[in-house]
């Protein structure tokens, strides 16, 4: 049986089948097709995190697979009375047949997929936000972006640049990350990167220097620099990133035809202007749409995988 928890888990060729799939998928919609794939399954949504693209993906996301969602707060289930992990783990797994959890925590979500019977999905962690990223990747691809590109994160070190770290580094293309100092990416994280970005050709570069990353990129990326639960650290942090803030100026060192993406939500002013916003609102928007055929995808292809041997994981 497999999960999915971080990109790290999968191989290139397993990324891309999920990502023709998630295509396969959203042009049947768009046709008002939908096939269920998912008939009559049921998908447990645990938010200890509030989410607006997350919970409204995977809800209509599921049912347009053919079964139903169940949204399960962490106020409105015994694990926000303290109940271990994994004993909310054993008895959820044995009424539904997937589950999402976006949570605060990587170590919480990998305990509750070690006691799970079905397949786990991370819907954001602090340290990866994998869903997000396959989103980002059907975008480049529906923009002539994907064969090859030059992408370059600007911003917070953050669970996000941990994604696009495992994406660039199974799928073989150029990135390049640029943070604050003090805001780099964890370290772990970082040379396993390396390591997978050895076997794949990958050429990563970090550094402190946003207008280096994004001079003459394909794709050019950021985040917010101040997550959930970091609200106390906000004037700090917006000081600490002074010159980060994707606007015309930075933008105009890409290339000519690069796209923008961000996650959203999007705050003006901060990690991007509000004109390079509205620029590629079109992109933008694609790529949140983009979350519900992804996560589709990703949930149908786990169904077809249950019997896979969980060994091959992190090849």
């Amino acid at each position: 049986m497999r999960h999915f928890l971080t990109l790290r888990d999968f191989t290139k060729d397993e990324i891309l089948e999920m990502v023709t799939l998630a295509q396969k998928i959203k042009a049947q919609t768009k046709q008002k097709e939908y096939i269920p794939y998912l008939e009559r399954q049921t998908l447990g949504m645990i938010f200890e995190k509030s989410s607006t693209r997350t919970r409204v993906s995977f809800e209509t996301g599921i049912y347009q697979l053919g079964g139903i969602g169940l949204f399960l707060s962490s106020a409105d289930i015994q694990l926000g009375r303290g109940e271990p992990m994994k004993d909310t783990a054993r008895v959820i797994s044995r009424m539904v047949d997937m589950v999402m959890i976006r949570t605060f925590s990587q170590e919480k979500l990998n305990e509750f997929a070690s006691y799970s019977k079905v397949p786990v999905i991370n819907g954001l962690t602090d340290e990866y936000h994998p869903v997000q990223l396959m989103a980002d990747y059907l975008t480049m691809a529906e923009w002539n972006k994907a064969e090859n590109p030059v992408c370059a994160y600007v911003g917070d070190g953050n669970n996000m640049a941990h994604s696009w770290l495992m994406l660039a580094s199974k799928l073989g293309f150029e990135l390049r990350i640029a943070t604050p100092k003090g805001y780099e990416c964890d370290e772990k994280i970082l040379k396993e990167a390396m390591d997978f970005a050895k076997q794949s050709g990958a050429k990563i570069t970090i550094s402190n220097d946003p207008k280096s990353a994004v001079a003459g990129a394909d794709v050019v990326t950021t985040d917010t620099w101040i997550s959930m639960g970091q609200e106390s650290e906000k004037e700090k942090r917006i000081a600490d990133f002074t010159g980060y803030m994707v606007d015309e100026t930075m933008i105009s060192l890409a290339s000519k035809d690069a796209i923008f993406l961000h996650c959203l939500p999007a705050y003006r002013g901060y990690e991007v202007s509000e004109s390079i916003f509205e620029k590629y609102a079109d992109v933008i928007f694609d790529e949140a749409e983009n979350r519900l055929h992804a996560q589709k995808a990703i949930m149908v292809w786990l169904d077809r995988h249950r019997g896979d041997n969980a060994s091959k994981q992190g090849r």
